[in-house]
């Protein structure tokens, strides 16, 4: 399977956000992290993005008789490059859009059913905002949000710090009129 075939699929996606941060977990730890999701489907979703190079397998140890492994993410391989990104069909987008979309509701879902989520308190955000860009700004933006973003990408886990997804969803709204019509 291509990594947009294993990208594309909700468990999927929430196996790799919680493993983003240099996080090394075992299957049972990611299944509580994904509690609205069975036992087995998340070990056969594990299995997937391993055989796909998706993770590693950072380590095992014998358990009960049985042998645990511990994963990590490959982030050279969490995620496809510019190129493929442009051979991609628009139906490829909309699976991607929808899988990725649906991860979020899940995550989303999960936080809201944990005992005392806080969404005023945890500081949720999900707000849109229709913005009017020129080419010139938009790629400004990109810019900032990235130089922003990116050093925060390598936090690792502390008691004090707190795991949260943030999801920036960025396309144009409307198509752009022609100047001259």
């Amino acid at each position: 399977m291509d990594t947009l075939g294993l990208l594309a699929h909700p468990i999927r996606l929430r196996v790799v956000h919680a493993l983003r941060g240099g996080r090394i977990l075992t299957t049972g730890q990611l299944c509580a992290l994904i509690p609205d999701a069975s036992k087995a489907t998340v070990y056969r979703h594990v299995d997937l993005l391993a055989a796909g190079g998706i993770l590693d397998v950072a380590g095992e140890q014998r358990v009960r008789g049985a042998v645990e492994r511990r994963y990590r993410l490959r982030q050279d391989h969490a995620g496809i490059d510019a190129e493929t990104a442009r051979a991609l069909t628009p139906q490829d987008h909309k699976r991607a859009f929808a899988a990725a979309a649906a991860a979020l509701v899940a995550e989303f879902g999960a936080y809201l059913d944990r005992d005392g989520s806080d969404p005023v308190d945890d500081l949720v955000g999900y707000r849109q905002h229709a913005i009017w860009l020129s080419r010139d700004e938009l790629v400004g933006l990109i810019g900032a949000m990235q130089a922003v973003i990116a050093p925060l990408l390598a936090n690792e886990p502390t008691p004090e710090r707190a795991r949260y997804l943030l999801s920036p969803i960025l396309f144009p709204a409307e198509q752009q009129e022609d100047p001259l019509s």
